[in-house]
């Protein structure tokens, strides 16, 4: 999960637009991106945002071995001839999955991860996939805050998750509003999961 920052978007009755940041935050200037299919000279400037944003980041291997899956989907946030964000989710029956998604630090908080998730979110389709999960790190509460504002929701906490540090994460997931399906992924009260793995 990436080290997201969030703020709120506001349009105006006049058709501006404006980006207004939590907290005590700068404001900065919007970034409009293209979004398209990740192909194999991006994975550098890939790789540099995932460096940047993760302690413990992908390898290109790591990429190469996700991308090669039939399953398997990147795409690239371009601003001008530059790569500065990256998703990477699988397709399943009934779901989209985020593996991988990221904003280079140079260009977080300006809009760019926004635009990634609703062209994500774009893709989903009340007759087919209607829901879109991801795991966040517990200590990531700016991925936490910035996917809750995309309409996302933490419904499980996931224990030991995380092989390189054992932390725990939040199972998020976002659903079309014309998905009733209950018993897809339900929503789990954490008191009550944790007394059941103790």
């Amino acid at each position: 999960m990436a080290n997201l920052h969030v703020g709120t978007m506001v349009c105006h009755a006049n058709g501006q637009e404006e980006f207004l940041m939590s907290g005590n935050k700068t404001e900065k200037e919007q970034v409009k991106v293209h979004i398209r299919w990740m192909i194999r000279r991006d994975m550098q400037e890939v790789l540099q945002a995932e460096q940047q944003c993760f302690a413990q980041s992908w390898t290109e291997e790591d990429f190469l071995r996700c991308l090669r899956q039939r399953n398997c989907i990147g795409m690239v946030a371009e601003a001008g001839d530059k790569v500065i964000g990256f998703m990477i989710y699988e397709l399943h029956k009934n779901k989209l999955h985020i593996l991988n998604f990221a904003v280079h630090p140079d260009y977080q908080r300006s809009g760019v991860g926004l635009q990634m998730a609703v062209k994500l979110i774009g893709k989903l389709s009340s007759h087919r996939r209607t829901r879109i999960t991801l795991e966040v790190r517990e200590t990531n509460l700016s991925g936490q805050v910035f996917f809750r504002n995309q309409g996302f929701k933490a419904i499980r906490v996931l224990r030991s998750f995380y092989d390189d540090s054992n932390e725990d994460a939040y199972l998020m997931q976002y659903k079309l509003p014309s998905d009733t399906d209950e018993d897809f992924e339900e929503t789990i009260n954490r008191i009550a999961q944790y007394e059941e793995n103790a």
